[in-house]
């Protein structure tokens, strides 16, 4: 795959997401779409268990912010130890930082209060969009871009999007079972997230492809 293709392809994601936020947005705010978060809220709270609910606040404490800081802390340390890309780095900071300054912004600018009903735990702040799904596109997803360049087998890198996919998808749904997020909000966040993670990796992609070009016309 060329990196010409690469950067459209990025970009084409980043567009969609923006605007389907955008759509989102309008739905929540115009309160039109109601019944579609009541509807799965039913179905997906209807599979309670003690188990279920012991697994779902794993993958919940998993997307908080103290797990999300010390495996960000793990993945500076191997970048800069092991990689020796400085660049992929600044990347990951970017992505990382972005994303939470990002989301929080958008609460802020909402003020959509959380589910009042059948709350397993108790938490503070907006819910529009979840942080925790925000989170989880963009942590797992620079992972996944990261080191997949580093897999050299191909179900080693299967086995990271997989990985990456679940933990995603995982952390959103533990959100609106344990009754702290509508789905609406899980929904946005994951594209809030799926923008500012495409759209930073197109600009790393131009960047990488400038530093590039300029390599080879010094070299020449």
């Amino acid at each position: 795959m060329n990196l010409k293709f690469q950067l459209s392809i990025a970009f084409i994601i980043s567009l969609v997401s923006l605007i389907g936020f955008g759509f989102m947005a309008f739905l929540v705010s115009s309160h039109k779409i109601i019944q579609f978060d009541q509807t799965v809220i039913s179905f997906i709270q209807g599979l309670e268990s003690s188990m279920l609910t012991a697994i779902m606040k794993f993958f919940t404490f998993i997307g908080s912010t103290y797990s999300i800081v010390v495996l960000s802390l793990l993945v500076l340390f191997f970048l800069y130890n092991v990689f020796k890309h400085r660049s992929e780095l600044i990347l990951f900071i970017a992505v990382v930082l972005g994303s939470n300054i990002l989301f929080k912004s958008l609460k802020w600018f909402f003020h959509r209060a959380r589910p009042d009903f059948h709350r397993l735990i108790e938490v503070g702040g907006y819910s529009f969009p979840s942080g925790h799904a925000t989170n989880a596109i963009t942590l797992y997803g620079i992972l996944a871009f990261l080191l997949w360049r580093h897999i050299p087998v191909g179900w080693g890198r299967t086995l990271l999007i997989v990985i990456s996919t679940m933990m995603m998808m995982m952390i959103g749904t533990s959100r609106i079972y344990l009754g702290v997020h509508y789905p609406t909000d899980i929904i946005s966040g994951y594209l809030v997230g799926g923008f500012w993670l495409t759209i930073a990796i197109w600009f790393y992609q131009r960047y990488q492809k400038k530093r590039q070009k300029r390599k080879n016309f010094f070299d020449m």
